[in-house]
């Protein structure tokens, strides 16, 4: 079955980015000469998904309205709070349908292959309900976080301690697994802790590199990146 649905992640309020977001939302930040929504669309749209949805919060109605141009686009707005990654997903599921999705952050530029194209090839429906697509944390420029999972030889993630890989913003998901959630607002976290718990939550290794845009040193390597390559 193809999956043709995707939860673009826009509505945050981009704190690191300090003045850099004082009149404009985090997705509106321009890298390597394109705003971030345009980064991430084009990522859905090469993957050949019809049906993108973007959430609004934080300057909604300036991002709401560059998305005009863009054809196809769906949006949601969260009022009167911002939702979070889960509680996001959640409200959005009426745009995207119940059953597998992609979810890809804004703020992640790729140097490699289609990220959504990569998970379309290890998806397997039967074993898992969500697939994240991780990267090392040597080819995540302008990250800086600890690692956020590890690998056991099967695929299965797990919480990592010191060592282990980076989430890069890009997964599968089955909305399905958001139902009965009570909760207005969470994270996203909480939902891979129950899968990590039943053994649902798998992930592969992305080929590529990325660059965090999340920050103002991860927007300068990010375009290091974008316009030099790896190294």
């Amino acid at each position: 079955m193809k999956i043709n649905a995707a939860m673009v992640f826009a509505a945050g309020f981009g704190t690191r980015l300090g003045t850099l977001v004082a009149d404009r939302p985090k997705p509106m930040i321009q890298v390597g000469g394109r705003l971030l929504i345009d980064h991430a669309l084009d990522i859905v749209g090469g993957a050949g998904i019809h049906n993108p949805v973007v959430n609004l919060h934080y300057h909604a109605a300036k991002l709401a309205g560059y998305l005009q141009h863009r054809p196809g686009v769906q949006t949601v707005l969260e009022r009167p709070q911002i939702l979070d990654t889960g509680g996001g997903l959640s409200n959005a599921v009426n745009l995207l349908g119940r059953g597998p999705v992609f979810t890809l952050n804004s703020d992640t530029v790729w140097k490699g292959g289609n990220p959504l194209t990569k998970l379309t090839d290890d998806w397997k429906p039967e074993m898992m309900d969500a697939l994240l697509l991780l990267v090392p944390a040597c080819r995540a420029h302008g990250h800086s976080g600890a690692p956020d999972f590890a690998l056991d030889p099967d695929g299965r993630i797990r919480r990592a301690g010191n060592s282990g890989l980076i989430y890069t913003g890009a997964q599968i998901i089955d909305t399905r697994i958001l139902d009965g959630v009570e909760k207005k607002v969470f994270s996203l976290n909480e939902v891979w802790n129950g899968l990590i718990r039943c053994r649902r939550l798998y992930g592969i290794e992305y080929p590529g590199e990325i660059g965090d845009a999340g920050s103002p040193e991860g927007i300068e390597a990010s375009e290091k990146l974008l316009r030099f390559g790896p190294g």
